[in-house]
């Protein structure tokens, strides 16, 4: 995926480099051998793909498909930091694409938008572009977006959009979601103590209810912050 750089590269541009595939978008969720839960919670076939690396075969479960909502901009930022200067707890999120019909291989040059809240609950709109940004995989379907903890807001679980973009033609949007416990650390620390927290700021959304359980972000400890891996597969 491309980095950051003063002249942000044309997502249509890369699109069309990429060629178009027609094939229908499903989107499906891997996040290691443990993540073999269905979107409901049921079990999930695991393909036959390549092993990971850590040695294991990829165990992809069919994720829950959801709107874009009203904030999506189709913007041309192919970037990795996507900051733009907020405030808030780092968090570096890498992310694989893979087909899941040809066996959770990797999907090279499939454009992925991210964007989502800042510390404080508001998205970027009219000329402002902070906290939003596209990479383009590479060769191993890889790519790593910098920004931070999302803030909350309307009564949702925090959260990050995702939109997958293997074509011209095709795309999956879906969302992510963090863990409730480690909310409720980094909601203790500033910028966020400038607003009352939640005290659940998970539970009360019904999004999250059913389909946290497949989209939840594994963090880890990052340095000042944390990190995630995920891998998104389409068929």
């Amino acid at each position: 995926m491309t980095e950051n750089g003063s002249s942000p590269t044309s997502r249509r541009a890369l699109l069309l480099a990429a060629g178009s595939a027609g094939v229908a978008a499903l989107t499906t969720a891997c996040s290691g051998p443990a993540a073999s839960r269905g979107a409901a919670g049921q079990p999930s076939a695991a393909p036959t793909g390549a092993p990971s690396a850590g040695g294991s075969t990829p165990a992809c479960v069919l994720a829950v498909q959801a709107g874009a909502g009203p904030y999506y901009l189709d913007l041309d930022r192919v970037r990795s930091d996507i900051t733009d200067g907020r405030k808030g707890v780092p968090f570096r999120l890498d992310l694989t694409v893979v087909r899941v019909s040809a066996g959770c291989r990797p999907v090279t040059d499939a454009a992925v938008d991210i964007w989502h809240a800042d510390a404080s609950g508001a998205y970027s709109t009219g000329g402002a572009t902070f906290l939003r940004g596209t990479q383009v995989t590479d060769a191993a379907g890889r790519g790593t977006f910098r920004t931070i903890v999302p803030g909350w807001y309307a009564g949702l679980a925090p959260h990050i959009h995702f939109k997958v973009r293997p074509d011209r033609r095709t795309e999956t949007t879906s969302q992510f979601f963090f863990p409730e416990d480690l909310l409720v650390q980094v909601y203790a620390r500033p910028p966020y103590t400038e607003r009352r927290a939640p005290k659940h700021p998970n539970a009360r959304d019904s999004r999250y209810r059913a389909a946290g359980a497949a989209m939840t972000l594994p963090l880890v400890p990052d340095g000042a912050g944390y990190r995630a891996a995920y891998t998104v597969g389409i068929a």
